[in-house]
């Protein structure tokens, strides 16, 4: 962790199958997602595998950004769970299935 004087606010938010959450944490400026990830963990290891942490993918503000990206104040970083199906497999699985496709009517 870089060490610094001044402090940014930062959050840290994850949602998964059975916890959803997002962590408050004052870090020193020019922290990196890594850092953040690091000082939150013990707050989300409890709901979280150790493993999946590790291994998520991350962002900010739903941009997905690298482990050593830059935090600056204000930001909030997002870990990422991996998909359970891609999406495009999934949507043929569902025409290929027959079922109708659900009209959404459109209001005036």
């Amino acid at each position: 962790m870089v060490e610094s004087a001044e402090k940014i606010r930062i959050s840290v938010a994850w949602a998964g199958p059975g916890w959803q959450g997002e962590i408050a944490l004052g870090l020193p400026a020019g922290a990196t997602i890594d850092d953040a990830i690091a000082a939150s963990a013990s707050a989300i290891a409890a709901h979280v595998p150790a493993a999946e942490l590790a291994t998520a993918a991350s962002g900010v503000w739903g941009k997905q950004k690298p482990r050593n990206h830059v935090l600056r104040d204000g930001d909030r970083v997002e870990l990422y769970r991996p998909l359970q199906a891609d999406p495009k497999d999934a949507r043929r699985a569902k025409v290929a299935s027959g079922k109708p496709r659900q009209r959404q009517d459109k209001k005036t």
